[in-house]
């Protein structure tokens, strides 16, 4: 009888302690994607080049990593940053430089400053990729929340 009774006050104190101290589990990766296309540019560009970017963001370390696919440019991309804070339509200053290879498919990450971070999940980063035909950017996405 000892024995159930033990058990039993094991468990009520396990539910009483997290009646009174709930757990909250929240998912810290966050899923983001923009589709990549000339008519985006602003002013748009004439331009067959395409892509897209499958990007993460990790809001306990800040850590945002995407890969980014394209093909059709003009010529071989020459830069490509993720820029902000823009609404579509409008543009901004570089944020987040592409760094490394720029060849397809693009992949990488960077640790985001607060600022940076509240801007991206306000909505408010595009992706561009430059090439030298069009060095203020021949294709560009909004990076917006997969829901």
């Amino acid at each position: 009888m000892a024995a159930r009774v033990t058990a039993y006050g094991l468990c009520a104190l396990a539910v009483l302690t997290f009646a009174l101290f709930p757990i909250h589990v929240q998912a810290s990766a966050m899923a983001f994607h923009a589709d990549l296309t000339a008519s985006s540019q602003v002013p748009p560009i004439d331009s067959k080049g395409s892509g897209s970017a499958d990007v993460t963001y990790d809001t306990s370390t800040k850590m945002l990593t995407w890969t980014i696919i394209y093909s059709g440019l003009t010529g071989d991309a020459t830069a490509g940053h993720f820029h902000g804070p823009a609404k579509p339509g409008k543009n901004a200053g570089p944020v987040v430089p592409l760094t490394g290879s720029l060849d397809s498919p693009i992949k990488g990450s960077a640790t985001l400053t607060e600022a940076q971070s509240s801007d991206l999940l306000a909505g408010l980063w595009y992706i561009n990729i430059h090439t030298a035909a069009n060095p203020g950017g021949e294709i560009r996405g909004q990076v917006a929340q997969v829901k």
